[in-house]
């Protein structure tokens, strides 16, 4: 649907466009974007995709930039200068960056042909992964009146679809043409013909994954529900002989990167994450998804499942589950909306953890160890967790596992005190002019750097480097902040006092009905024994024209059931033949047939006990009647 896709965009239509996983969104503005005078503005909520993106982009001589949270006003001003004096077809914005005074300030120095909406659904309430900044695209669309949208997401259901075309339309005025059509909705088929979905009951989960894994060659992804049970299961495999690795946020940029290059370039066979991993990650020859948990909506696990078996080949989408884990999830709801005084708990917690006086705070970042914060205060995990998504979702904090600030430096001396302290530490004096050379406004401003750039250019190890900069800092030469990857807490207002917290509990109420809707539709699909797996999710997004897949377990079990008359004849005459012949129970009965289905010989037995036919004595043997 690419291309009626682009076509509706150039023809300056809004369009709501629904492409699965790996169904190709970003070529959907790309393209109508290069073809058209001005610049793209692309909305996403990812900052490891976006700058995935700008690469690419740059790497085909196209000029990108972007602007994400964790960059300070000076980068920010930059930037904006850069990608409003240049040839730049693609600014990519984070969601919370659309209504700061600097970026409207900026925006009519651009040329705009495009707003792209990427995850679209994060913009509904009712979605499985609503985030409030982007309630703020409707008002940009104010700032751009005449600019089409395009909102591109995965998977959203039609309620989903109805609330985001909603939230994105501006109201109707007298210059807009009345009685046209609003949005094109384009939705791809949620169908996968070559990806087999399957779900196993299982105690022992690690034997399951073991066995699927050398049952199937190939590259994989298991996916499990914590950090710890990460590194667990690909322990486990390691012991097994299954090359595999583990992954999650909580895992510094280097760790994640080299950890994900070596599975992109299948020198790890397995990568174990949590739903962390996978986004953007352009990899066609996955051959097994396994969920090691259950996801706690059909949401995330048709995008996770997703992403085997891009190359159209061949490829299994697993899930694995205990009963017990199904009870939990019916649990869920009152874990995932803690009650107010619970929340208010949580964030009086965090205003004493990080120390933040009354009536400040907005517009910082704060270090949150999450981890060191439960230990200290004694909080459930759970409760923590979604506490601050409540508050978030409050728009007041924003939490977030991977925020990226790069390392900052400023000059703290004048020039000719930093002459003499080169001539008394000439080992340091490299390090100085190369900083000077590199960054032309570090003497008037904080900059930031990129510690293995100097490394490269002055040929030494990123270590020594970082060394002389603390050294320069020790010394009162340079400011020096070392970049910090670590989970930050961003204050979107105020520290208000705990018991003036308040939430609107007529939505909170609300989202939480449909999460338990959710719940219930995805209990539903694993214990959905004759329907389609395929049909099910894609009946769930509002295909409803998708056909039975075929090759789903509950499809494959149709077809080993499924009998003609001829065969059910021939079944029947050799188990009355046996059983007049012995005397024999139902196993050893089965064993007597070695060349038929197992399932298509109980399927006849039952259906002859059923007509009164054949009849099983105390003690276990098959008679006829």
């Amino acid at each position: 649907m690419q291309e009626e896709i682009i076509n509706a965009v150039l023809q300056k239509k809004d369009v709501l466009a629904l492409l699965p996983t790996g169904g190709g969104k970003s070529v959907c503005f790309q393209v109508p974007a290069l073809m058209t005078e001005g610049l793209c503005i692309v909305i996403s909520p990812l900052i490891a995709l976006m700058k995935d993106q700008v690469e690419s982009l740059r790497r085909k001589n196209i000029t990108a930039f972007s602007i994400h949270s964790g960059m300070n006003r000076r980068e920010v001003i930059n930037t904006l200068k850069v990608a409003g004096e240049s040839n730049c077809k693609f600014l990519y914005v984070s969601p919370e960056r659309l209504e700061t005074s600097l970026f409207k300030e900026y925006l009519p120095s651009f040329t705009i042909n495009l707003i792209a909406v990427d995850e679209a659904h994060c913009i509904s309430q009712w979605g499985y992964d609503f985030r409030p900044p982007y309630l703020r695209i409707a008002t940009l669309r104010e700032e751009l009146p005449g600019v089409p949208v395009l909102a591109l997401t995965a998977s959203a259901t039609k309620e989903v679809q109805g609330d985001i075309c909603e939230k994105l339309t501006l109201p109707l005025t007298s210059l807009q043409r009345r009685g046209e059509k609003e949005w094109e909705i384009f939705q791809q088929s949620f169908e996968r013909a070559n990806l087999s979905y399957s779900i196993f009951n299982v105690d022992v989960k690690i034997n399951k994954i073991k066995e699927i894994l050398q049952k199937v060659p190939g590259s994989s992804i298991v996916y499990c529900r914590n950090r710890k049970r990460t590194k667990e299961i690909a322990d486990l495999l390691n012991m097994q002989g299954i090359d595999a690795d583990y992954y999650h946020a909580g895992l510094t940029s280097d760790e994640r990167n080299k950890k994900q290059e070596a599975w992109i370039s299948n020198k790890t066979r397995v990568i174990v994450s949590t739903n962390a991993f996978g986004m953007g990650i352009d990899k066609p020859d996955v051959r097994t998804v396994i969920h090691a948990d259950v996801p706690d909506c059909l949401e995330n696990y048709y995008q996770e499942a997703g992403r085997a078996g891009r190359d159209e080949k061949k490829s299994y989408a697993v899930l694995l589950y205990t009963h017990k884990e199904l009870n939990e999830l019916k649990l869920l709801p009152d874990v995932h909306f803690p009650v107010l005084e619970k929340i208010r708990e949580v964030y009086q917690s965090v205003m004493n953890y990080l120390q933040i006086p009354s009536g400040s705070g907005e517009g910082n970042y704060y270090d949150f160890d999450i981890t060191d914060f439960i230990k200290k205060f004694k909080l459930d995990a759970q409760l923590v967790v979604h506490a601050l998504k409540a508050l978030e979702q409050e728009g007041l904090v924003s939490f977030n596992e991977q925020v990226f600030l790069p390392s900052k430096v400023a000059f703290s001396t004048n020039k000719e005190l930093l002459y003499d302290f080169e001539n008394a530490n000439p080992d340091l004096e490299p390090v100085i002019k190369i900083l000077l050379r590199t960054y032309p406004a570090i003497f008037d401003q904080s900059v930031s750097i990129h510690e293995k750039t100097i490394a490269f250019l002055i040929k030494k190890e990123p270590d020594a480097i970082i060394i002389a900069l603390k050294k320069l800092h020790s010394f009162g030469i340079i400011q020096y902040i070392p970049q910090k990857d670590s989970p930050q807490l961003y204050f979107i207002q105020n520290r208000i006092k705990a018991e003036d917290l308040a939430i609107n509990q007529t939505n909170y109420k609300k989202r939480k009905e449909r999460y338990e809707k959710r719940i219930a539709l995805l209990l539903e699909y694993v214990n959905a024994a004759v329907q389609c797996r395929s049909q099910f999710i894609a009946n769930y997004f509002g295909d409803e024209n998708a056909k039975p897949c075929g090759i789903c377990d509950n499809c494959l079990k149709q077809k080993n059931t499924d009998l003609s008359k001829e065969e059910f004849e021939n079944i029947h005459q050799q188990i009355v033949q046996i059983i007049t012949s012995n005397s024999i129970d139902a196993t050893q009965l089965l064993q007597h047939l070695p060349n038929i289905k197992k399932e298509k010989a109980w399927k006849v037995i039952n259906h002859l006990q059923a007509e009164n036919i054949l009849v099983v004595d105390k003690n276990g043997i098959v008679k006829t009647k």
